[in-house]
């Protein structure tokens, strides 16, 4: 079954922390890092006609991969971390949950709650 909506990742943390908090079914696509030229265009075939959302860290890579994106799938929706986190992995589930939200993506209802849980 190919899922509506699908979220591009760098690592496999940022895809851990994306997974505990979304709620509905989406494809969590981990580039580890980086993508090459044909990765790029399977995935490009892949995520023709679906939701895309690219999240990456707040670096030097992050940005590249972004650039690199933005050129191949420019239907993607690009979603940003809070700069001070650098890492999706290390934003906190509050804040991340609220990301995501933002682009109509279901999330966990304790993720939005008082900060200090999960």
């Amino acid at each position: 079954m190919i899922l509506e909506k699908a979220i591009i990742v760098e690592g496999l943390s940022d895809r851990k922390r994306v997974a505990e908090i979304v709620k509905e079914p989406v494809d969590i696509i981990c580039t580890n890092g980086t993508i090459g030229i044909s990765r790029l265009d399977e995935l490009v075939d892949e995520l023709f006609e679906r939701d895309v959302y690219i999240l990456v860290d707040a670096d030097a890579s992050g940005e590249k991969l972004r650039r690199q994106f933005k050129r191949e799938l420019p239907h993607a929706r690009h979603l940003y971390i809070d700069r001070r986190y650098k890492e999706v992995a290390s934003v906190p589930h509050r804040d991340l949950a609220s990301v995501l939200m933002a682009a109509n993506i279901d999330v966990r209802g304790e993720f939005l709650e008082k900060e200090g849980l999960p």
